[in-house]
């Protein structure tokens, strides 16, 4: 049936094809949380399994992503997005239909694997497939995508919102458990239609020319360029493909082998991706998204306001991505992640001096706190301002917060593994008592604590009394200093999108050689994910020890890095092949 398509068709189905793909990538991040409250309203779950239930993608993406590479040279880059399909559409019913923990935690394995199979596979494929001229396109799409992905997911968390806000209105406690039970499931059911449409789109693809040409394909090499390519364009690939073979082959006649991976063409560009992919993740964008409403919350910003604050960013972070596709075959690679990394060291610093200035004047009450925990080692506060008064007492400074509503944030422990609570304010009259259980920090098995603190004594943690570390009191800001973080956290976001969001893919995929460019695009986005990882798990701690300035200044300070990796050891991309590329590394002239 493909072999119908025009060139120009064709390379609009790959663009389909990778666009699905990124769409299940930012389903498969964001499609929880519209589902998580329901869930835990009617699984009786436990707060750690649910927080391992949430974790579980991010579990199965690290070791999908670890053997992506090998899977994608073993049997091919079309086969392997086929898998990613299947195993993202089989997911859903074994969620959906789920009524134990275990079968609800494979699925969401499941997702996770399928996950980071289409991160790696994605941009490999297109960078393999499209023309020069086009490929920063084809991978700034599966981006924009993903960033759709992630909005569609919060679109159908508030449809689903509505109808159960319209049953727990007037109906029975029967009803409400069951419009709340039937929404998480069918949350889960509406993201299956693009895993069908994506699974359908990748059998009317071609396999990589280039993988099929290092299997020595040749023939089958040129049949699937010339579906993407004029008759030219394929015969001068071809040509470059044949040259690099014949070089190698050369090689190895003299004796001279495959030679070390430790030469300067490949060191080279794997330690460029691993430094960007890495970078990428330390600028902090996965928290500044996960914990914004809690950021712009604690700036100064009502709850309401907070939340809006989120659906501005995620719009802003789609639509910047959409003028990046645009730009990034025009500017470059170079360009735009020069301009994206600059624009994003100033909005940090920014919103860190805000920050700042307020921090200057919180208190820590852990003292006083720790009287509060009950004998069970669990402890509830409802933070008013009696309560605040008397936490701070007769404390030096206390003099600056008089007349002023204050605002609370504890962080505790049980044993090594530390928790934090959610931030409330003594003017919200409406706030739920914070509530402090062993649950909140300690891991619900062994294997989600290795992950929390491979460290740590899960079974000392088990019997471990509460401790308060810090019980960070202060000053609300004004709603004026809100909007100003929530200004420079938009700035952020745009900057982001416009560079390091598209750039980052087409980084992992062209520069890495052909020889180490599967096994490469693995091991460096696993170190993308470990960095997510740990920035995740260190924030709340490290902002209610230190501050949300510090993480911000931190941030920003390994975003100069990325700017200098950016702007004076990346080479420009741009319109070239992928050998060209490769041949830049080796000290080749193009």
């Amino acid at each position: 049936m493909a072999s119908n398509f025009s060139p120009t068709g064709y390379n609009r189905l790959l663009l389909l094809v990778a666009g699905l793909g990124g769409l299940l990538y930012g389903i498969d991040v964001g499609i929880i949380a519209g589902a998580l409250p329901y869930l835990q309203d009617t699984s009786g779950f436990k707060s750690g399994e649910l927080s391992f239930i949430v974790a579980a993608v991010m579990l199965g993406t690290t070791f999908s992503t670890l053997m992506a590479g090998f899977i994608a040279d073993l049997i091919g880059r079309k086969w392997l997005m086929t898998i990613c399909g299947l195993l993202f559409v089989v997911s859903i019913p074994v969620i959906a239909l789920s009524h134990g923990y275990d079968m609800l935690v494979g699925g969401r394995l499941l997702q996770g694997i399928s996950g980071g199979f289409i991160g790696v596979v994605i941009p490999l494929y297109l960078a393999e497939c499209l023309g020069a001229s086009s490929r920063g396109k084809g991978t700034a799409i599966f981006q924009w995508m993903l960033t759709l992905g992630i909005v569609a997911a919060a679109v159908i968390g508030l449809y689903f919102s509505h109808q159960v806000d319209a049953i727990t209105a007037h109906g029975t406690a029967e009803q409400i458990f069951a419009i709340k039970d039937s929404a998480w499931r069918e949350i889960f059911w509406v993201s299956l239609p693009p895993g069908i449409l994506f699974v359908i789109g990748t059998f009317l693809v071609a396999e990589s020319p280039r993988w099929l040409h290092k299997r020595g394909q040749v023939k089958a090499a040129r049949a699937a360029l010339l579906r993407s390519r004029t008759g030219e364009q394929a015969e001068l690939e071809m040509r470059e493909m044949e040259s690099a073979s014949s070089n190698q082959r050369a090689k190895a006649a003299a004796g001279i082998g495959r030679g070390s991976l430790l030469q300067r063409k490949y060191l080279i560009p794997f330690g460029l991706a691993c430094i960007i992919l890495a970078c990428n993740q330390a600028t902090g964008v996965n928290s500044i998204i996960g914990y914004n409403p809690t950021i712009l919350y604690q700036a100064g910003l009502s709850d309401v306001k907070a939340h809006s604050g989120y659906l501005v960013l995620t719009t802003i972070n789609f639509l910047i991505t959409m003028l990046a596709v645009v730009l990034v075959d025009r500017k470059g690679r170079k360009f735009l992640l020069s301009l994206g990394t600059a624009g994003i060291i100033v909005s940090l610093l920014c919103a860190g001096l805000l920050f700042r200035a307020n921090e200057k004047q919180r208190l820590d009450c852990s003292a006083a706190m720790q009287s509060l925990v009950a004998a069970d080692q669990t402890a509830t506060i409802s933070f008013d301002e009696p309560l605040a008064a008397k936490l701070l007492g007769s404390a030096s400074g206390v003099e600056s917060m008089s007349g002023r509503p204050k605002s609370l944030i504890i962080i505790f422990s049980y044993g090594d593994f530390v928790g934090a609570s959610t931030v409330v304010r003594s003017d919200d009259v409406g706030a739920k008592p914070i509530e402090i259980k062993r649950e909140d920090a300690v891991p619900a098995t062994k294997v989600a604590a290795f992950f929390k603190n491979p460290f740590a004594d899960y079974e000392g943690a088990k019997q471990a009394p509460l401790k308060i570390k810090h019980a960070l009191i202060s000053p609300v800001p004004s709603e004026q200093n809100g909007w100003l973080v929530a200004a420079c956290v938009f700035a952020f976001m745009a900057f982001f999108a416009i560079g390091p969001g598209v750039c980052v893919w087409l980084a992992l995929s062209e520069l890495m050689p052909t020889r180490i460019r599967s096994n490469g695009m693995s091991f460096a986005l696993l170190i993308n994910q470990i960095v997510a990882t740990t920035i995740q798990a260190i924030f709340l701690p490290t902002v209610g020890q230190y501050g949300y300035s510090t993480m911000f200044f931190v941030w920003a300070g390994c975003t100069v890095v990325y700017f200098l990796t950016a702007a004076f050891l990346l080479p420009e991309t741009k319109g070239k092949t992928l050998e060209e590329i490769e041949a830049h590394f080796e000290g080749k002239k193009s």
